[in-house]
């Protein structure tokens, strides 16, 4: 450690600190509010495949990164078992897969947005019925926003323990791309939260 201690400082020292603070753009509110974004595509893909995607642009995340609410409403969305969105379309034959989420790269979170992504894979006959599909998943979306997340306490812990044994038994990853992400973390977590802030949840907090 006091080699590469050594070998940082003489490599860094000399990079001047402009003394400025870390660029926000929060002031630009709102920009997928547009004519463009309310409307409905339809991409011809190269391979033979049906997917349905649903996107929503939402308020900045990357404060809540103690509590993670985008990463517990997908946990919510994609799960698989009885009375999901997903269990539900696979009776009508209608999916095969379905993913929900934030990728919390930049240009999914960041400082002006954060998107929140649902990707539906269709069987043949689903993709006849994609309305009917996406009415589903509208409906599941209301029904976790009608009843909210105060008795789901229980689901929040479930995930906090899933994801410190993920975190504690973790394989080891190579040390470049560690340090790459670790300089990352640093510039969007609080000190204490360097090496887990992007991994771990910390705080249970139903208003948020």
């Amino acid at each position: 450690l006091d080699t590469l201690e050594k070998w940082v400082t003489e490599i860094f020292s000399e990079i001047p600190n402009n003394g400025l603070p870390k660029p926000s753009f929060g002031h630009l509110t709102q920009p997928f509010d547009t004519p463009e974004f309310h409307k409905l595509y339809k991409v011809v893909p190269i391979r033979k495949v049906h997917s349905l995607s649903i996107t929503w642009a939402l308020p900045p995340q990357e404060q809540y990164y103690r509590v993670k609410p985008l990463h517990y409403i997908s946990w919510l969305v994609g799960h698989e078992g009885k009375g999901s969105v997903l269990s539900f379309l696979r009776k009508k034959f209608w999916a095969l897969a379905l993913y929900g989420g934030n990728g919390e790269t930049g240009f999914e979170q960041n400082s002006t947005y954060s998107i929140f992504s649902i990707s539906v894979t269709l069987t043949d006959e689903g993709y006849k019925h994609f309305y009917e599909v996406a009415h589903v998943v509208f409906q599941y979306v209301k029904m976790l926003q009608k009843r909210g997340p105060d008795k789901r306490q229980v689901i929040w812990e479930e995930i906090q323990k899933i994801e410190a044994n993920e975190f504690h038994y973790q394989e080891q990853t190579d040390p470049v791309d560690y340090v790459e992400s670790l300089c990352e973390n640093m510039q969007l977590f609080q000190k204490e939260d360097f090496l887990t802030g992007d991994q771990l949840l910390f705080e249970y907090k139903p208003e948020v």
